[in-house]
């Protein structure tokens, strides 16, 4: 199956993109397909119902909000998060919302809308299943979709299980592996980034390419300088300070940052970048899954500190960064999961801070054989790492693990370029490992909040 990178990297908002973004195009696809079916006239009741990690953490990740407004036809990339907070407070007030953004249908959401903690669809932990129901109370129309990870939503059949729309595109240089990827780049001899820019021009021209890559790249700077530009506490209960705005005041107080740390100061701006995404993508803000939303820091902070700090600098390097980062994406997409919920915090920053690795390497000067490696020391020291988040809300220890994952990042691609490529470790072995530790771990430490922090923080 063809994988773009637009598909790994899209605008959305925040909290989660297995729990928000995915939800809100799920919900989308159902009251779109109301349409289609000729059915939307005569709908009287919806009903929606959440399973597994959806249903378990989904109040803290604002999956009924997104929900909501995709059964209004709503799309996670173009719906403005400031005037979300209005429409859902109409919603409830009046007891109604507008279907497929055309026909108000009664909608309460302590009814309506059902979280099963402990339920669980049989394909995966992030199920979903949406009813629409005549005025008698007969089910009219019934789908259920999984949100897979990153903001990808995949149909179920009738049988439950899994569909996935296969892209069939023809790709000049189609790969599966690192392994595949790294002999394309030598037979051919181009650079990860040339692979992944000509793959991509089976949908889009090279043109389009490079635009939309720094589209993306401008509502990562964007997001950062929101997150600088706010203070107060996050929403969701647990009284979390923004820290973003103090931090870089501090910062552009040079004298104070030579006592703290005179040497290490870039990393002080690292941490910055990637608390100020993530403090947004918790307060519902604007941001690009790269590859998810709980992991949506690491590659804008790497990116910043690529354009901020490494010399000769240039947009044909972010470029680069992206495509190559986009190629390592798919990788993991493929081979592995991206997905919190499916194989732990692993999944999702482990795999950012391998593709922002490789993609520091290359748009530094690495060869293919050194992006592999500072891709494969990103994600090795991410192995089972668990997803378990306070209270169910991309918080703690969310938000400090992306300025964590960020500053190995940075390391892993100083090591890998500070080497000639070779290692003993490959990163399809990195991958089988990633996957394997997935399907052995407990699904309390999947971002169900029912293992880990998430429980022995309030027991201490």
């Amino acid at each position: 199956m063809a994988v773009s990178l637009f598909e790994l990297f899209k605008v959305g908002i925040g909290p989660s993109s297995s729990h928000t973004v995915g939800p809100m195009e799920a919900a989308r696809r159902f009251a779109g397909s109301l349409v289609s079916e000729g059915l939307l006239s005569s709908v009287g009741r919806l009903k929606v119902s959440l399973y597994g990690s959806l249903g378990a953490t989904g109040k803290g990740h604002g999956t009924g909000p997104a929900v909501m407004m995709g059964l209004e036809g709503e799309r996670p990339d173009k719906i403005d998060p400031a005037v979300m907070p209005a429409r859902l407070e109409q919603i409830r007030d009046r007891g109604t919302l507008l279907l497929a953004g055309q026909q108000a249908i009664e909608f309460r959401e302590n009814t309506d809308l059902v979280y099963y903690r402990r339920k669980s669809l049989p394909e995966h932990p992030n199920g979903m299943t949406c009813q629409a129901f005549d005025r008698d109370g007969q089910c009219l129309f019934e789908k259920s979709y999984y949100s897979v990870g990153g903001g990808f939503v995949v149909d179920a059949t009738v049988e439950g299980t899994l569909k996935v729309r296969e892209d069939d595109t023809p790709q000049p240089y189609p790969f599966s592996s690192a392994r595949v990827l790294l002999e394309l780049c030598r037979e051919h001899n181009l650079a990860i980034a040339d692979i992944m820019s000509a793959n991509e021009q089976a949908w889009r021209t090279q043109e389009e390419v490079r635009s939309s890559i720094l589209a993306l790249w401008q509502v990562m700077r964007e997001c950062v300088q929101s997150g600088i530009q706010h203070e107060g506490e996050l929403p969701g209960g647990l009284k979390v300070r923004r820290r973003a705005a103090s931090l870089y005041r501090s910062l552009m107080d040079k004298q104070r940052v030579d006592l703290i740390s005179p040497s290490l100061s870039a990393l002080d701006w690292v941490n910055l970048y990637a608390l100020a995404v993530n403090e947004e993508n918790a307060a519902g803000g604007r941001i690009v899954t790269a590859p998810t939303n709980g992991a949506a820091g690491i590659i804008p902070a790497v990116l910043h500190y690529y354009w901020e700090f490494c010399p000769r600098a240039d947009e044909d390097g972010i470029v680069r960064f992206m495509l190559t980062a986009g190629a390592i994406g798919v990788l993991f997409k493929e081979n592995a999961s991206i997905s919190g919920a499916e194989v732990g915090c692993q999944g999702e920053v482990g795999s950012a801070c391998a593709m922002a690795a490789a993609g520091l390497a290359a748009a530094t000067g690495g060869s293919p054989e050194q992006v592999e490696n500072a891709a494969e020391i990103g994600m090795e020291h991410h192995l089972g790492m668990t997803c378990d988040p306070i209270g169910g809300l991309v918080q703690i220890p969310c938000i400090e693990r992306n300025a964590m994952a960020s500053v190995k990042a940075i390391d892993a691609a100083i090591m890998a370029l500070r080497g000639d490529g070779k290692h003993y470790v490959s990163l399809d072995k990195v991958l089988h490992t990633m996957r394997e530790t997935g399907r052995d771990m407990l699904d309390k430490y999947k971002e169900t909040a029912r293992g880990g922090l998430a429980v022995n923080i309030i027991e201490c």
